[in-house]
């Protein structure tokens, strides 16, 4: 069998985070600029092989001073790591679903991470593109990768979660 090239369609493509705030409310934030490389032999993507990479400069919360501490040291430090990378190992089909398995790497720190992925479909746009489509989700625990900064609360608990959820709509065009 040959290898099927997909590439990320960006404008059909998004990447969130959501963190509680004061454990009461969650904050969702962004990655406006990222690319995913998406490879398979098989046409039920049970073999793909997935790696991604995101500036953390294009973080958007939809607060200029949020965003500005999330790039500086004391959480992501954007100018000493600009990216956050992904690298599939093994991707296990569970259903119609999958469960990926691969290796993320945030502030120079790599760990094994694990995320759901629910494979949407496959269909052709009106221009004759052949397109792919899933979501995935998981959970993360942003204190394994260095982003330690918290603040203690009167009341008791933290200002920040350390749990991080990310959730993925991502939308593929199959190379000819």
């Amino acid at each position: 069998m040959s290898t099927t090239k997909w590439t990320l369609d960006p404008t059909h493509s998004e990447l969130e985070f959501k963190v509680k705030h004061l454990m009461i409310t969650t904050v969702t934030g962004k990655l406006n600029e990222f690319t995913v490389e998406l490879e398979t032999e098989k046409n039920d993507f049970s073999d793909a092989k997935v790696s991604f990479e995101a500036q953390i400069s294009s973080i958007d919360t939809h607060n200029t001073d949020r965003d500005n501490h999330l790039k500086g040291g004391d959480f992501f430090d954007a100018e000493k790591f600009p990216t956050i990378k992904f690298e599939s190992g093994t991707l296990t089909k569970d259903g119609d679903d999958y469960a990926l398995n691969g290796n993320l790497t945030v502030k120079g720190t790599t760990k094994l991470v694990k995320l759901k992925v629910e494979f949407g479909g496959i269909a052709t746009d009106p221009w004759g593109n052949v397109k792919a489509g899933f979501t995935l989700n998981g959970k993360i625990n942003r204190t394994d990768f260095g982003l330690t900064w918290n603040a203690a609360l009167e009341t008791g608990g933290l200002m920040v979660s350390e749990d991080v959820r990310i959730l993925g709509e991502l939308q593929f065009v199959k190379q000819a």
